[in-house]
């Protein structure tokens, strides 16, 4: 008998070891143009999210070299796996130290900064000697990147930054000739204050103030929108020193960077506040009116400039530029036709757009903005055209004047039979009766012909309203508030409120008429209800009805608030923090930053000590849990075709456990298996029917009380 051997298929042999194997190889190569293609091909893959912390020592041998290009390759490669090889990454130490002492001072701030980038405790007792001496370099490059890395070494170690001195030396390079050195001294500044707990590392003084202005102008943008920031933490001492800063400041709306111009703008809006109260205490010494003036004309053309820009940019700008006008309202008075909607335009930034001109709109420019809203109602986004038509009727309550031309052109638009036009349109005009009331009750036989067209709760309710307000002026509102019972049940809430509200109106209003009807809302809302609030506001006016008919008609039928649209403002504390945040996430979100933004910083180690932890508590739970997880991922291996009796992993325990908690669950249920309680019983209150003859006889009692 042949012996049968058991080959593997050719597609399972291959002579390859692996893409590392090739690269291990590589880097190892005694070419060096193969040895910079391999560093290049590890990063690819670093960067593509492939695992290449096996070539680490690999990558590490090829550290000293005279190629700039290569070593920031390596360097780029230490700094993503150095928490993977702690102790691997201190063979590297020796060409840190040896490069920061480089005659390029490229390579010497590329050393001082990924050592600074290595966030591996090892490794901070070599990075103090090679940072000493790179902020005392002689070379801005490297002084501006060490300033930096003394932040990231405060993070790490505290203690450390400050016993050694870095902190005091990062304070005197505010003074620095060099304004990149100074604008990296300001931001590791400003990130060591927010994380110290004293807050008192970062104090602009006087002295400090004159070279931070000095070095506005002449850093980079990112370098001025870090002083711009720690500007705006300054208080002057004065009104003149105010005015000196803001006048500082106002060549930065110049910038092309929408950034910068924010910044400056946060800035100046901050020290106009300042001269305000400044200007309250020393109105006979100092007149700045016609400054703050002149201030508010310089600020337009910047913040029209930002509109030019990307959706996204046009975005975070109106988000920006609605805080502004909040605050001052007269920055962009004359500058409607910029915001005016564009056929292009994302939905979210017309619906920013909208609001911003509702804040411009005045008697001036309002025919303007109505017969741009009004070709907005004829857009294709139906939500747009909500706004639009909703915009419409703001118009109306922000300004007596162009009330009557709103309510004609809401007219036009009801006129078109759109129906989510006519039913926001109505909505709208609910609004402006309340703002005018007894002022434009003509045109309601307009919006009686859409009854039947009105599908959505909110223009239900609407109407219903505007019915039982103005009930002694139509005929037939008794006819029109009937239509609605037959579907009082399924109506939504909002609905069935406004229907019991107006139907006691119309009763106070015209009682020998009405009488059945407001009995039978009454009693459908008390008696087949399920809402409490309605079944509630039914029972009150009952009670009200049944007992002092002069103190309901006192209560349902008083005057109503004005209401006006500054109700959408933010109020004044919130405001004024928020304008503090222009150019930050703050004030986009329109909510202070201690909303979003947790009460520490969290970086990469935080969350991975978290998550070590976690595992850790994990790994301590009880036995329960642990065999309940345990039964859990041992569902994968039942054998559902195995009609064998499966062998039970549970304890003994656990069966009785089981057994005791199904014992007591039956007990539980035994409890409510009482003869002496019967279905009556739980579903009707003992006084139940003597409760509905006395309502029967109340409702009797109404038509005799009028």
């Amino acid at each position: 008998m042949s012996d049968f051997r058991v080959t593997k298929p050719k597609f399972f042999a291959t002579t390859k070891k692996g893409e590392n194997y090739e690269l291990r190889a590589d880097l190892n190569s005694e070419y060096r143009d193969r040895r910079k293609d391999a560093i290049k091909k590890v990063i690819a893959n670093m960067t593509v999210g492939k695992d290449v912390s096996g070539l680490f020592p690999d990558v590490l041998k090829n550290m000293q070299t005279e190629d700039l290009e290569q070593k920031k390759l390596v360097y780029l490669y230490l700094m993503n796996y150095a928490k993977t090889q702690p102790e691997l990454v201190i063979l590297a130490v020796n060409t840190f130290v040896k490069d920061t002492d480089d005659p390029n001072p490229l390579i010497r701030a590329l050393a001082i900064r990924t050592m600074g980038c290595i966030r591996v405790e090892k490794i901070i007792d070599y990075l103090c000697e090679p940072l000493r001496k790179s902020l005392k370099d002689d070379n801005p490059y490297v002084r501006k990147t060490a300033a930096i890395c003394v932040a990231k070494l405060y993070e790490l170690n505290p203690e450390l930054a400050i016993e050694n001195g870095f902190v005091a030396v990062l304070q005197d390079m505010v003074s620095d000739a060099n304004p990149m050195v100074v604008a990296n001294a300001v931001t590791a500044l400003a990130e060591i204050n927010e994380t110290s707990t004293t807050k008192d590392i970062f104090i602009i003084n006087p002295s400090t103030l004159t070279k931070l202005l000095v070095a506005l102008n002449e850093c980079t943008e990112w370098g001025r929108i870090a002083i711009l920031t720690a500007l705006g933490d300054y208080r002057p001492l004065d009104s003149k020193e105010a005015e000196h800063i803001v006048e500082r400041v106002i060549p930065q709306f110049q910038h092309v960077n929408g950034s910068v111009v924010l910044s400056a703008i946060k800035e100046v809006n901050r020290q106009n506040y300042i001269l305000e109260q400044v200007i309250m205490i020393y109105m006979r010494i100092i007149k700045n009116d016609e400054m703050i003036r002149q201030l508010v004309r310089k600020m337009a053309p910047p913040l029209v400039t930002l509109l030019a820009s990307a959706p996204e940019v046009q975005y975070v700008a109106l988000r920006n530029i609605n805080l502004i006008l909040q605050k001052r309202s007269d920055i962009l008075q004359n500058e409607m036709r910029v915001f005016f909607c564009k056929y292009n335009d994302p939905p979210y930034v017309k619906l920013e757009k909208l609001e911003i001109m509702i804040k411009l709109a005045n008697d001036k420019n309002v025919d303007q903005l109505l017969s741009e809203l009004k070709e907005y109602a004829s857009e294709v986004d139906v939500d747009f055209v909500r706004k639009s038509v909703r915009a419409i009727g703001q118009c109306a309550i922000k300004i007596d004047e162009a009330s009557e031309r709103c309510v004609n052109v809401l007219l036009d638009l009801i006129n078109t039979k759109v129906n989510y036009v006519v039913q926001e349109a109505i909505i709208v005009i609910k609004d402006i009766f309340r703002k005018y009331p007894n002022k434009y009750e003509g045109i309601i036989p307009a919006l009686c012909q859409n009854l039947d067209a009105l599908d959505e709760p909110e223009a239900k309710a609407s109407l219903i309203w505007i019915i039982g307000e103005y009930a002694e002026r139509i005929e037939n509102a008794d006819e029109l508030i009937v239509t609605f019972l037959d579907t009082f049940r399924d109506e939504n809430s909002q609905v069935q409120l406004q229907l019991v509200t107006a139907t006691v109106k119309l009763f106070l209003k015209k009682p020998q008429e009405t009488q059945n009807v407001v009995q039978r809302v009454l009693q459908i809302a008390t008696s087949e209800c399920d809402n409490p609030d309605i079944r509630d506001r039914a029972y009150v006016y009952w009670r009200l009805l049944s007992t002092d008919p002069q103190a309901a008609k006192a209560v349902v039928l008083s005057d109503k608030p004005v209401i006006s649209i500054e109700g959408n403002a933010l109020n004044g504390l919130l405001l004024e923090e928020l304008i503090s945040n222009i150019s930050s996430l703050a004030s986009v979100y329109h909510k202070p930053p201690e909303t979003f933004l947790g009460r520490g910083r969290f970086g990469a180690d935080a969350v991975q000590r978290r998550a070590i932890e976690e595992q850790e508590e994990a790994s301590r739970e009880s036995p329960i849990q642990a065999q309940v997880k345990t039964n859990i991922e041992n569902l994968l291996d039942l054998d559902f075709n195995d009609n064998s009796t499966p062998t039970s992993s549970t304890p003994p325990a656990s069966s009785s456990k089981s057994t005791s908690a199904t014992a007591n669950v039956d007990d539980l249920l035994d409890l409510f298996d009482n003869s002496s309680i019967s279905n009556n019983d739980l579903s009707t209150p003992p006084q139940s029917s003597s409760t509905n003859h006395q309502n029967n006889g109340i409702a009797n009692d109404l038509v005799s009380l009028f």
